[in-house]
């Protein structure tokens, strides 16, 4: 597959050859949605906490006798029917991580990159030396190119002037390319990523995670047999 590389006024300048196995990947979507949601899951914080009667301050008192008040019997005012009181079932501090294995983050990741190829909104830059750190060379930038709405740029490694002149823009957002997975990509609408960047990223999402040996089982003999050997 050949995708167009532009220019800084958007001009076709040449074409980079890319791997099919990367950037040409059918959508599957029960796949990235799984990746997302553990994505989510491991941005939260899980520090929520109520407390129960047992915390709540005060009630250390029965507020009336058991009997002979026309009212109902009641124990304690920290009570969860009571104003104030504890609180049942409720959240306390968790861990919400989940593991994802790499075979799941680099296939949702090939996914999302072939999906924003086939709806052209992956667009291929010569590079980003125009950007000085200052934020009128990166909205020039997103003006010659006609961008519009959310915008990710990726560059090939981290890059101060492409950090700086993006940083004070809301619907732009600056990633270097080895911190690139499927759901930032989901969640912009445009990706800028420049060749270096491409070249790099195609070279890690192409290889296979290796898989390790299966580990001996306890108390078997780790010797092989004279007819193994």
């Amino acid at each position: 597959m050949e995708l167009p590389v532009i220019d800084r006024n958007g001009q076709t300048v040449s074409h980079v050859e890319v791997d099919d196995a990367v950037f040409d990947v059918p959508m599957n979507h029960p796949l990235v949605h799984q990746v997302v949601v553990i994505y989510q899951a491991n941005k939260r914080q899980g520090t929520h906490d109520t407390k129960t009667r047992g915390q709540v301050s005060g009630g250390g008192r029965k507020p009336w006798i058991q009997k002979h008040t026309g009212r109902a019997r009641q124990g304690s005012i920290r009570s969860p029917q009571w104003r104030h009181g504890g609180v049942v079932f409720g959240p306390h501090p968790r861990d919400y991580r989940m593991d994802l294995p790499k075979r799941m983050r680099r296939l949702a990741l090939k996914c999302a990159l072939s999906e924003k190829i086939r709806t052209n909104s992956l667009i291929c830059i010569e590079n980003l030396d125009g950007l000085d750190g200052k934020t009128k060379s990166m909205v020039n930038l997103i003006e010659s190119l006609g961008l519009s709405g959310r915008a990710l740029v990726v560059t090939e490694s981290s890059n101060p002037n492409v950090v700086q002149a993006g940083r004070n823009l809301k619907t732009v957002w600056t990633l270097p390319v080895n911190q690139l997975n499927a759901h930032e990509l989901l969640r912009r609408g445009t990706v800028l990523i420049t060749v270096d960047a491409l070249k790099k990223g195609e070279a890690l999402w192409s290889l296979e995670p290796v898989r390790l040996p299966r580990m001996v089982r306890a108390g078997a003999d780790e010797t092989p047999s004279e007819e193994e050997a």
